[in-house]
């Protein structure tokens, strides 16, 4: 969990500080890897524990089969399933089609092109995913803490 609350903080200063002062797109790409590291850590950790308490047999190695179970596992846990739409973008930004617009300008965007649509990941959308992430970290040292 530790490692969990490093990224965190590491990705939390980079929205909040970082960005305010750069307001660049790589600045973004930055913060949405170090999400994708925080998810992967956050899965990771949940799978071990739920091999403790028998919910599954046992934990795969590759990160898609480790996805697939954790859809399956937790099907029914709506936060989970956003932050599993979140990571399968993060985790392939590096990868995908994009574009900066605003540079050093207030209204700063990074143009991802994902799954055939163009997503504008500007400070609001940022913002919003941070949210979606706090759930994820509360829900975890719930899940965690049974």
């Amino acid at each position: 969990m530790d490692r969990i609350i490093k990224e965190k903080i590491s990705a939390d200063h980079l929205l909040y500080v970082s960005l305010k002062y750069t307001k660049t797109s790589e600045v973004i790409m930055n913060l949405l890897l170090r999400w994708a590291i925080m998810i992967e850590y956050g899965f990771e950790t949940m799978l071990k524990h739920a091999k403790k308490k028998k919910m599954i047999k046992s934990i795969p190695v590759s990160p898609k089969p480790m996805m697939d179970l954790i859809r399956e596992t937790f099907k029914d846990e709506k936060v989970i399933i956003e932050t599993l739409d979140l990571y399968e973008m993060f985790r392939r930004i590096e990868t995908l089609k994009k574009e900066s617009e605003g540079e050093f300008r207030k209204n700063v965007a990074l143009k991802v092109n994902y799954r055939g649509e163009v997503i504008k990941v500007n400070l609001e959308l940022l913002k919003d995913y941070s949210m979606k992430l706090e759930k994820f970290i509360n829900y975890l040292k719930q899940f965690l803490s049974s």
